[in-house]
């Protein structure tokens, strides 16, 4: 029986071998079905195995991301890779340990609680015994199964985690190696591929013929075309860039569903079909409090690209009826089994790998480059098959964070404070990656012949983190609360997970309106916050990231400057934020400093954190400043970075963090913690200084003149 106490990923794959093994002389095999992305998760799961085996973490190889040898854990997405991944290490080698230890102990003659570790090697009275990890680990049987009884290290015997150790990936990349990133493998058979798509989706192809299309690209490019799905092959990459380019000025499409400009607007998700559920959470007021002022407000967020700095790719090779595939996906495992229904193989006989590539922040293009690349290896045996987004690719034809509106309601007391709150959420989905509802959701394999119907697009369920849901419950003590979520699942252009799902649109809501209800009631916003704040946790980095800031109500800044505060725990299970945000504001708004205070729990790695933190601070100050993607003519309009800007490094802000120290604690996940409070609090600053409030992100030039201009 599985123990339901254990991480979610330990209950999935129970056997020890699955996640660690001494195959090598003095050296530990540690197993993680998670991937790197950028985030150096690889060196904190290293961390955690260290401290818990008693071994220096150098001797530690981690093995990550393949399908034909590590633990299938689904996705690396939602902050959950150290409280998942990193718990499941942690107690198998607490348990493997125990194990090494019994093992000595029959071999001295002695009881266990005698022995003790130090790099692997079991002492006895402070002595060496002769004997170590490789030498014991033959005796035991590593297919059984862990279990949860194994006490882990207590904080005062942790030697690596809680410290920044020098991540395990950076080396490589700082130096440049040929396997640092998925773009540089260049194995010597390798054909490169260019893909041309649709200009939107369903569009038929009408010409010209094959033949004609083949005569247009010349002897050393060839055409691979599966119905809709059409690319040119060669095996010099400046060859099929030229080709492809030449190519694509001669096709003719017709039919499909060209992208309606009117349709692409945060309102028009009102209009549009969608199916509606609500939930409520307290008693309802009583009538004196229904008698109440009422107060209300909208929000909205755009279409949003990755916009990824390296395009997506991917390599592939198909050979003897197998097939394997390198990729920079998050999800090996789910995407495995999407390649083998699209191209109708037996999962057994397809292998994915994951190679890091530029970075990743949800489903964008890495899934469905690994489709392209697989389709065209299998027309193409023998040869491995590498495909390269262009620009324009990376920003028009991977799925998109999906546009956001929100409703917000409040009863409020003569005091200012809440006691009812209603939000209510439109938006499109933020669940179309490999295997998600049961579909194969990859853009190659739409293009192919007798691909089956999809069914349709549903919600992340809560306890599984939400998906618009995620973040939409205020969480300030309101006696009275209502959520409505309207999911409108059929938008023509594609979406699909993005980092925070549903919590950067809804905390930025959520506390832009807690900011315009502290107004209403000529309150502070860091004391009208505390206000109604039981929670101790989120009270300790409330008050932090104030006083890193020197909050001081009532403090006035020059003309055009402002100061902006936001609070949130992601997915109200996860890590603690709260933020102040100082900028200055022309026709622009130019940040200029960042204070945070995050709770992540039992911290691995302060350094990774901070990285993690910091990242998604500047990601989404970018989200919330300048993106948005453009629609003109039936199709994507924003192709490059002039019509779809990021966040520049000239425009990048000091940032100060401070993390609480919680080394007792359970850890809490952090990647994506910081999205939804930076978004209100930079709103909340552009509001202090114009003194009028920006509600639809981005908040542009044109918007903020826009805004001024109002009479």
């Amino acid at each position: 029986m599985i123990d339901n106490t254990l991480p979610q990923g330990l209950r999935d794959n129970p056997r020890l071998d699955q996640w660690i093994g001494f195959e090598v002389p003095n050296r530990v095999r540690i197993s993680t079905g998670k991937v790197e992305l950028g985030q150096g998760v690889l060196t904190a799961l290293a961390q955690m195995a260290a401290d818990e085996l008693d071994v220096a973490i150098s001797r530690i190889d981690m093995s990550s991301g393949d399908t034909s040898c590590t633990p299938e854990e689904g996705y690396t997405a939602g902050s959950l890779s150290i409280e998942n991944s990193g718990g499941s290490i942690r107690r198998v080698a607490a348990h493997v340990r125990a194990m090494l230890c019994e093992a000595a102990a029959v071999q001295l003659s002695c009881r266990a609680g005698e022995l003790r570790v130090s790099d692997g090697q079991i002492l006895r009275g402070g002595t060496p015994t002769g004997l170590d990890y490789w030498q014991l680990a033959p005796l035991l049987d590593l297919t059984t199964s862990a279990s949860g009884g194994t006490q882990l290290k207590s904080a005062a015997e942790r030697h690596v985690m809680g410290t920044s150790w020098p991540r395990t990936d950076l080396h490589g990349k700082i130096l440049g190696a040929a396997t640092s990133f998925i773009h540089d493998l260049a194995p010597a058979d390798m054909l490169h591929a260019r893909i041309l798509r649709q200009p939107w989706p369903d569009a038929e192809l009408q010409g010209p013929s094959d033949i004609d299309m083949q005569a247009t690209l010349g002897t050393s490019v060839r055409l691979v075309r599966l119905n809709t799905f059409v690319t040119v092959v060669a095996a010099a990459e400046r060859d099929v860039v030229s080709a492809a380019e030449r190519l694509a000025t001669r096709l003719h499409w017709r039919g499909g569903t060209p992208i309606q400009r009117d349709d692409t607007s945060p309102a028009s998700l009102k209009t549009q079909p969608s199916t509606t559920s609500a939930v409520s959470r307290g008693d309802a007021p009583a009538t004196t409090e229904v008698a109440a002022k009422r107060i209300s407000r909208s929000y909205s967020k755009p279409f949003l690209a990755h916009a990824s700095i390296g395009p997506s790719c991917a390599l592939a090779h198909f050979e003897n009826g197998s097939l394997t595939v390198w990729t920079h996906s998050q999800g090996v495992f789910p995407l495995r089994g999407a390649l083998a229904r699209a191209l109708r193989l037996d999962p057994a006989h397809v292998r994915v790998i994951h190679v890091p590539g530029a970075g990743c922040y949800g489903h964008n293009g890495a899934d469905d480059v690994a489709c392209d690349a697989a389709i065209i290896a299998r027309e193409l045996p023998g040869r491995t098959i590498r495909v390269l987004w262009s620009r324009a690719d990376e920003l028009a034809a991977a799925p998109f964070g999906p546009p956001m509106l929100v409703e917000l309601e409040a009863t409020v007391a003569p005091s200012g404070l809440p006691l009812s709150w209603t939000t209510r959420i439109w938006g499109g989905s933020h669940l179309r990656r490999p295997g998600a509802h049961g579909n194969i959701n990859l853009l190659g394999a739409q293009a192919l012949p007798d691909q089956p119907v999809p069914a349709p697009s549903a919600e992340l369920p809560e306890q599984a983190g939400g998906s618009g849901m995620r973040n939409a419950w205020l969480q300030y003590a309101v006696s009275h609360q209502t959520v409505h979520n309207t999911l409108v699942a059929d938008l023509a252009p594609r979406t699909s997970a993005m980092r925070g799902l549903g919590a950067f649109a809804n905390v930025f809501a959520i506390e832009s309106f807690v900011d315009e209800l502290a107004a209403e009631a000529a309150a502070d916003p860091v004391a009208f916050r505390l206000a109604m704040t039981p929670d101790t946790r989120a009270r300790a980095v409330i008050e932090k990231a104030a006083a890193m800031a020197g909050w001081r109500a009532g403090d006035r800044r020059p003309e055009g400057h402002g100061r902006g505060f936001a609070f949130s725990r992601y997915k109200d299970r996860a890590g603690y934020l709260a933020m102040v945000v100082d900028v200055g504001v022309e026709d622009t708004v130019k940040l200029q400093r960042v204070w945070c205070a995050v709770d992540a729990g039992l911290v691995i790695s302060p350094d990774g954190v901070r990285n993690q933190v910091e990242g998604g601070i500047l990601q989404s100050a970018s989200w919330t400043l300048k993106e948005q993607v453009l629609f003109e003519d039936g199709r994507v309009a924003s192709c490059s970075w002039d019509s779809y800007p990021i966040l520049r490094f000239s425009e990048v802000p000091e940032i100060d963090i401070a993390l609480m120290d919680r080394p007792d604690d359970a850890p809490l996940g952090v990647g994506e913690v910081a999205q939804g409070p930076t978004a209100a609090a930079i709103a909340n600053a552009v509001a202090d200084a114009l003194g009028l409030r920006l509600r639809d992100l981005p908040l542009t030039r044109e918007r903020i003149i826009a805004a001024l201009q109002k009479p």
